[in-house]
């Protein structure tokens, strides 16, 4: 059977167009394709139950015009589930304040040091547990206990100071850095359950940690 495209199609998120697929599937047992998904569609309320979900593809079988096939996809489905669950969890955070790093950056010894700042944005109060490391950075809070920073339901700006440190030194590391700074934040809404929000460093921040990070690790003068 020949895929010409598909196109998942699911009141939880956003329809994209139909991605192209140009693939031959023979007589196999499971082929899997990868489908493209739209944003997730969330509500201020709470993380919403996953909806059902169909795929839409246009088919042909041997010589036979194209046509089209609706696939549904069992429900509930976990991956999508998981998937809207997380979307909508970070969403819910953002809507009570936004979280970046800091603008200012300096390097102390082997580690660079900065904040994490928290500006308000709706109504609640707002708690950062922790902030994880990624692929190519470890992170260190300088302050040891938990939470790491809150921003009081009448504040419109809390900050946390934080450290960086380079997480591997191999100089393959740098030329596959995609996912080097997509830092998970664990943060809470008056009290109730952390979610993860992922926090990424402005394009010109990035940079700056790149060349701190290789001169640490002796890659570079």
């Amino acid at each position: 059977m020949y895929f010409a495209d598909v196109q998942l199609i699911s009141p939880s998120f956003k329809i994209l167009p139909p991605e192209s697929k140009d693939a031959t599937i023979g007589h196999t047992e499971r082929t899997d394709l990868r489908i493209p998904y739209g944003e997730a569609n969330c509500s201020p309320k709470g993380v919403p139950e996953v909806r059902p979900a169909t795929v839409l593809a246009r088919v042909r079988t041997g010589a036979e015009p194209l046509r089209r096939v609706v696939f549904p996809v069992p429900h509930p489905d976990p991956l999508l589930a998981m998937l809207l669950h997380d979307e909508c969890s970070a969403f819910l955070v953002r809507q009570a304040a936004d979280i970046a790093f800091g603008p200012v950056w300096k390097r102390d010894g082997d580690r660079m040091r900065g904040t994490l700042v928290l500006t308000r944005r709706g109504a609640g109060k707002v708690a950062v547990g922790s902030v994880d490391g990624t692929t190519h950075y470890m992170v260190t809070p300088a302050r040891g206990s938990k939470p790491l920073v809150v921003l009081e339901a009448g504040a419109t700006r809390a900050e946390a100071p934080v450290a960086l440190s380079p997480g591997r030194c191999d100089p393959h590391a740098f030329a596959e850095a995609k996912k080097a700074f997509l830092f998970p934040v664990r943060a809470s809404v008056d009290g109730g359950e952390e979610r993860v929000v992922i926090v990424q460093p402005p394009a010109d921040r990035q940079k700056q940690l790149i060349d701190y990070a290789l001169q640490v690790c002796g890659l570079k003068k």
